[in-house]
């Protein structure tokens, strides 16, 4: 089972943006050295619910201040970016980080983003089958054009092209040595001796060793809250993320829904067994000494959360919207996810992944909206969860 963390880079009521983004690369180092297989990062436009507008910019950063842990974005929102820009920033990370980012992508919302940017509401309603499929092309091929009906322009050369294979720095590029090494000669020896990269203490690793695997470019997954959401991502043999709101039975008939679609594209059993094997589950995570802690913990913060963040959005045309109770919304998740002791934490995701087949999790761990509170829920996440999941 791989778990990683889900940071949205969520603003509780009086928090600065500033507090906010250090705690998401706070919380990123944190799980790094908690022994989290990866971070997932939200974007959202001109509301407090997360203020990190541009994901995958965001995920440059962290992956230069990590080394082990991945990177992925959940999601990139393809209604309002070229798909062409988004395809050169997922090759240019999955090239210079040694393959640790995946791009998840989804259609997002009728939010008022669509005006600010100047793709339309036609863009959320109609275009995603097109611009995921140019984003595609884009991460495979290495001459693309566009013949619309949104994009159209001649064929290019794709350049960086994300086919290529990416490199793993050694320990002394990652530390900066490999240039003015002279200069620093007693550096080394002053640097703690740790594992790094499950490297033991005192080994010298490989310098510039290639990653194993196909060179296929970044891994893609697609946020999937619809049935036609869940047919695409089949038709383009594509994993899905599902969402936070989705338990166990809704899981298992959106998996029935992709397994149906892709059989009916005429795709190899075998190439399902590996999907299967790559769906994400998004959810929560707050590890308390007991149930009744970690659950008033979230019914504590979260839904004032809700209320602030999701009620600023604005619809496109305006439409209503109707929005979920933040209370019973926050009590929802508690009794779908991973909330309460360890114990309790594994049993759930253990549960899950025997219903479902799903073994990969993204899970919300900065509930409380507390720094401190999110590293330590992320730590005992790492030491007290993890070892009961094997």
């Amino acid at each position: 089972m791989r778990v990683g963390a889900f940071l949205l880079s969520a603003q509780f009521p009086g928090q600065a943006h500033g507090e906010v983004l250090e705690r998401t690369v706070s919380a990123t180092v944190a799980a790094e050295r908690a022994g989290l297989d990866a971070v997932w990062l939200a974007e959202h436009h001109f509301v407090p619910y997360g203020v990190c507008p541009d994901a995958a910019t965001l995920a440059a950063m962290l992956l230069g201040r990590t080394r082990r842990i991945g990177v992925g974005t959940a999601v990139s929102v393809l209604s309002t970016r070229h798909p062409v820009a988004l395809g050169e920033q997922a090759a240019l990370l999955h090239l210079t980080s040694g393959g640790r980012f995946t791009l998840g992508v989804g259609r997002g919302g009728p939010w008022i983003d669509l005006d600010v940017f100047g793709s339309g509401l036609e863009a959320y309603e109609q275009g995603f089958p097109e611009r995921l499929d140019l984003l595609l092309r884009w991460l495979r091929e290495s001459r693309v054009g566009g013949s619309g009906p949104e994009f159209t322009f001649p064929e290019v050369a794709v350049v960086p092209q994300a086919g290529g294979s990416p490199r793993r720095p050694g320990l002394s590029s990652w530390l900066g040595l490999e240039t003015g090494r002279a200069e620093l000669p007693g550096l080394a020896r002053r640097l703690p001796r740790q594992r790094v990269d499950g490297i033991r203490p005192g080994r010298r690793p490989a310098a510039e060793a290639p990653v194993a695997g196909p060179l296929t470019g970044p891994p893609v997954v697609v946020a999937c809250t619809s049935p036609g959401g869940v047919r695409l991502a089949a038709e383009r043999g594509l994993p899905m993320l599902l969402g936070m709101h989705s338990g166990d039975e809704d899981k298992q008939q959106m998996l029935a829904l992709y397994e149906t679609a892709w059989r009916a594209c005429g795709r190899s059993e075998e190439q399902l067994a590996r999907v299967r094997g790559e769906h994400v589950a998004a959810g929560v995570a707050q590890v308390e000494d007991g149930h009744s802690t970690a659950r008033a913990t979230l019914l504590r913060s979260m839904p004032g959360w809700f209320e602030y963040g999701l009620g600023a959005h604005r619809t496109v045309d305006g439409r209503e919207r109707k929005m979920r109770d933040p209370h019973e919304y926050t009590a929802l998740l508690c009794d779908l996810h991973a909330v309460g002791t360890p114990r309790q934490c594994a049993d759930r995701l253990l549960a899950t992944a025997e219903r479902t087949g799903i073994r990969r999790f993204a899970l919300l761990a900065e509930g409380s909206g507390d720094r401190e509170a999110t590293l330590h829920n992320i730590a005992r996440l790492g030491s007290e969860v993890l070892p009961q999941l094997s």
